[in-house]
């Protein structure tokens, strides 16, 4: 049984409950995103659910400029989203556990 099915989740695949999150959890959310994860691929779920459970929802620009200051050189948006195809802070939601983004856009 995935762990994936024991927690509620809308239609849309997010998690109902944010506090139900776990990094297992989310190694099988990146697996059905079709993402094999790296380092640098944690770091940004751990920023977007972190800043999003603070109240403060990052959008591309904020998650740049943090992973900038974490990795040491300026990631290029093209990176970011050859690492999260569908939009770096919408994915990054999805699999750090938080709720569905209704911002529009990435900017």
């Amino acid at each position: 049984m995935s762990l994936l099915d024991s927690v509620e989740r809308t239609e849309n695949g997010y998690l109902v409950n944010a506090n139900e999150w776990t990094e297992e959890i989310a190694a099988e959310l990146f697996a059905e995103e079709g993402i094999e994860p790296t380092e640098k691929h944690w770091d940004i779920v751990r920023y977007v659910r972190e800043k999003t459970l603070e109240g403060n929802e990052p959008n591309e620009r904020e998650i740049l400029k943090a992973m900038q200051k974490k990795w040491g050189y300026k990631p290029t948006k093209k990176e970011m989203y050859e690492m999260f195809p569908l939009m770096p802070s919408k994915q990054g939601l999805k699999i750090g556990g938080c709720p569905q983004s209704t911002r529009k856009g990435g900017y």
